[in-house]
């Protein structure tokens, strides 16, 4: 693999939205190297919790015209098996990026209810436990926050902001809640001039 000084390899992130919000949060899961994730409007088959009944439902991202979506064995819960036949949920996704940084944010239920702000943060909340048991913060509370609020004080971070489908709005929070993890040295800097 080659190297390249003033890239410091502990401190890569990866940020994705909509579909490649899905993507980010896999990529986060399954990639150790990943120090970082912003997750943004990932919806069904992301962070949302695929068994809540609301906006983008398993059938949507499973139906047989979507496998460029997901994985063809996820194809069989559009049916025969349905969102209750899952043997896991996004919330144990999300558990797996432990003990890392991870911060999950959405727009509006106007603009952007499709991807369903709410069931993002209830599996965050509930992926909790596994960052406790590392030793690291949760999202601190299991209520669901009123929207355009940062909840950054934990290892598990969430915002729903006013605007549409879009990451724009949660990106100020991110970078607060990133710089907490993240540090540029001057020697890196140096190194790219």
């Amino acid at each position: 693999m080659r190297q390249i000084k003033a890239v410091d390899a502990k401190q890569v992130g990866i940020e994705g939205h909509s579909r490649f919000g899905k993507a980010t949060l896999v990529a986060m899961a399954y990639e150790p190297r990943f120090a970082i994730a912003y997750v943004s409007s990932s919806g069904e088959g992301g962070a949302k919790l695929n068994r809540r009944n609301w906006g983008e439902l398993v059938e949507n991202v499973a139906g047989t015209g979507e496998y460029h979506w997901m994985a063809g064995n996820f194809i069989k819960y559009a049916g025969p098996l349905n969102a209750g036949d899952l043997p896991v949920d996004a919330h144990e996704l999300i558990a797996l990026c432990a003990p890392r940084p991870v911060f999950i944010g959405g727009g509006a239920t106007q603009g952007d209810g499709w991807v369903d702000a709410k069931g993002m943060f209830m599996a965050a909340a509930a992926a909790g436990p596994v960052y406790r048991l590392l030793g690291r913060r949760d999202l601190g509370t299991v209520e669901f926050p009123p929207i355009e609020t940062s909840l950054i004080d934990g290892e598990i971070g969430f915002r729903q902001h006013s605007g549409g489908h879009t990451p724009a709005p949660n990106w100020p929070t991110f970078l607060s809640f990133a710089g907490r993890y993240m540090k540029a040295s001057i020697a890196s800097q140096a190194d790219t001039h």
